[in-house]
């Protein structure tokens, strides 16, 4: 399970990024700061914020080993800052000059890559802070950034919906029209996996848009003079554009968040939601794991940042009554459809309905006309009790159970009209 253990609310405007370090959290906001707060007690570090830059900041990243804090920010700057006392080590400016809206360390922390609104792309040397590499996507802004675990390539993504691959010289090795309305963000998980039957190994990789979607691609291991994104699957549990996406230290969970307000856990190895998350009030801007706590940070443009906390061992989706409320129906197995039957006293109809290939996406679009004719199912009580069971499943999944149907929200707020004109 999950619990939330802890809020900051320290910002005065719209949280936009989260990242750990081993030790410490942090954040930054459109209020111009940055900050920075243990995970021994979550109290802010005495040298926070960091105020260094001069309008909205849209990212912040520690080096791999933690010492090293970046930001970056419509200013046209990417600042390093020094994590141990908060010392400002370094101004970078952009050289086109332009919002700059992701930034990336290397995992041996010999680059620090640096996107831009303008799709400029640098990547600057971390010893001499310098200008190493410079390059530009096609079209639309830089708003993604993410490195492979060996450092041989990294991924940028654009407003126009294109993912790039780049190699350390700054070569652009692929490139693959992702979401149609525009990449939000991205990740590569830290876990390589294999095919299973060829012996291949790939690095596993996460896109969100604009178009409500996250999905899943494989980058095969190669030698670099080519690569390719090979499509895995999308994941449909929001019903907003997704702004953020993470995965887990351990490469198994992948955490999303959206316009929707709601966050949303899957298990990455078959795509089913573990949890789902509603307890932000506006926007879900961010969300990280940590790398070494089973701590979770979530911020939104509610102003602040949740931090939730993973018991050791995850429930499965279907497993008990109590996991149902949090977990998205549309990616139950069969078999999760037969362990639900059973926990809701209709065990008789396990067979009858695994014969029929229901999985959790079938098992929502049932209705009584389909349970009488097509399963067969002559009792009107019992088809009743099925369908009131499934209506039960239907209100959990909706974000804020039983809030206002869908087309009572403002589709881009998602917030309650309270004087709806339709033009």
């Amino acid at each position: 399970m999950v619990t939330l253990i802890h809020t900051l609310a320290d910002h005065s405007d719209d949280v936009n990024y989260c990242a750990f370090s081993s030790s410490c959290l942090a954040t930054c906001s459109l209020d111009k700061t940055i900050r920075v707060y243990s995970l021994n007690n979550f109290t802010e570090l005495p040298y926070s914020p960091l105020k260094g830059h001069t309008y909205a900041v849209h990212c912040c990243c520690f080096s791999p080993s933690g010492r090293v804090l970046a930001s970056c920010s419509t200013d046209g700057t990417t600042v390093v800052w020094d994590a141990g006392d908060g010392r400002m080590l370094a101004v970078l400016e952009q050289p086109s000059g332009s919002p700059v809206r992701v930034c990336q360390f290397s995992p041996d922390s010999t680059y620090l890559v640096s996107g831009a609104a303008d799709g400029s792309v640098v990547l600057w040397n971390t010893q001499s802070l310098r200008l190493y590499r410079s390059g530009n996507v096609k079209d639309g802004s830089l708003v993604a950034c993410a490195f492979s675990p060996d450092g041989h390539f990294f991924v940028t993504g654009s407003s126009c919906g294109d993912l790039t691959v780049w190699d350390d010289k700054m070569r652009c090795l692929c490139n693959e029209k992702a979401h149609d309305l525009g990449v939000t963000c991205c990740d590569i998980s830290s876990q390589p996996i294999s095919d299973g039957e060829h012996g291949c190994r790939y690095f596993q990789m996460a896109s969100c848009g604009q178009d409500n979607q996250v999905k899943l691609w494989l980058i095969p291991f190669a030698d670099f003079l080519g690569a390719e994104l090979k499509y895995k699957c999308t994941l449909n549990g929001h019903c907003a554009p997704v702004l953020a996406c993470a995965f887990s230290y351990d490469g198994q969970m992948l955490v999303s968040g959206s316009v929707d307000k709601c966050v949303i856990i899957y298990e990455t190895s078959t795509g089913s939601t573990l949890h789902t998350l509603s307890q932000h009030t506006r926007y879900v801007t961010t969300c990280a794991f940590a790398p070494c706590s089973p701590l979770l940070a979530t911020g939104s443009m509610d102003k602040t940042v949740n931090i939730w906390q993973f018991d050791l061992e995850q429930p499965r989706a279907g497993n008990t009554a109590e996991s149902e409320a949090k977990v998205s129906v549309e990616g139950w197995s069969e078999d999760d459809v037969s362990a639900w039957l059973c926990a809701q006293d209709l065990a008789d109809f396990v067979g009858l309905f695994k014969s029929n290939n229901i999985d959790g996406k079938e098992l929502l679009n049932l209705t009584k006309e389909s349970l009488a004719n097509e399963l067969k199912i002559e009792s009107l009580g019992l088809r009743s009790k099925v369908l009131q069971k499934i209506e039960e499943l239907r209100m959990k999944m909706e974000p804020g159970s039983g809030a206002a149907p869908d087309e009572f929200l403002c589709p881009i707020t998602r917030e309650l009209m309270k004087d709806p004109v339709i033009a």
